[in-house]
């Protein structure tokens, strides 16, 4: 019940967010070449879908974040669960990372573009680099963070290193992992938009930048409506998996 409570007090609050954006469209407080209505984005938004150019860009939008995503995903776990699960590792490692942590992910862009042009690839590396460093430095974490007994059984029981980290490190570090995901997949989604702006790669990114210098308001915010919509579907499914690989907490 309170569950229902608090999904229909979100649902009127964004009720009231569409609302407000129609009063002010209404008041033509800003032109409406640069700030459509509600309505005027909707017609917008499914006649791209219907006609195809928007379905598209929505596509390959999401291909890119995907498959950029996933890459960053298996080289972060694996990497970080190797450096989480070696004390002399972090030791070691810990000032490269340092370093790099904090390096924008837009600042290699112009190292992508001379390795591999601008094409599809670059903007999925430029997403893999950028998504890779929130899952890495979470799995790291989440591994340094398993009770040193469990490591101390293990090397009873002879496990190899690979059979540690699958069945002992990896499920207590789980929550870490996820939160990991949960972060880079945002990062994923908002550099394949940047990557598609500065590729001219079919997306909503080049979708956006097109539409905005043309003075098409209800296109542009058509595409940003897909973003949003992109990344509420992201955190359900991930908030699904949560559930899925974390039920064992809701016993405690």
């Amino acid at each position: 019940m309170k569950k229902l409570a608090w999904t229909v007090a979100g649902l009127l609050f964004l009720a009231l967010m569409v609302w407000l954006w129609q009063v002010l469209a209404d008041a033509r407080i800003i032109s409406p070449a640069f700030f459509s209505s509600p309505q005027r984005a909707w017609t917008s938004l499914v006649r791209g879908l219907s006609n195809g150019p928007l379905f598209d860009a929505f596509t390959g939008t999401v291909e890119r974040m995907v498959y950029g995503w996933l890459v960053a995903g298996l080289a972060g776990i694996v990497t970080g669960s190797l450096i989480g699960t070696s004390k002399a590792a972090r030791t070691y490692l810990g000032p490269t990372l340092e370093m790099l942590r904090p390096l924008p992910a837009a600042a290699i862009i112009p190292l992508a573009i001379a390795v591999f042009g601008l094409t599809n690839t670059m903007v999925i590396a430029v997403v893999a680099f950028g998504a890779f460093w929130p899952t890495l430095l979470s799995t790291i974490h989440g591994f340094s963070e398993v009770e040193p007994r469990l490591y101390e059984v293990s090397r009873a029981l002879g496990l190899s290193r690979w059979q540690v980290i699958f069945k002992i490190a990896l499920p207590s570090a789980m929550p870490d992992v996820l939160a990991g995901l949960r972060l880079s997949i945002t990062v994923a989604l908002g550099l394949s938009v940047v990557g598609e702006m500065l590729a001219s790669g079919q997306g909503l990114g080049q979708w956006i930048l097109v539409a905005g210098r043309m003075f098409r308001a209800p296109d542009v915010f058509a595409g940003i409506i897909l973003l949003g919509g992109i990344g509420v579907f992201t955190a359900w499914l991930l908030a699904i998996l949560e559930n899925h690989f974390l039920k064992w907490r809701k016993t405690y």
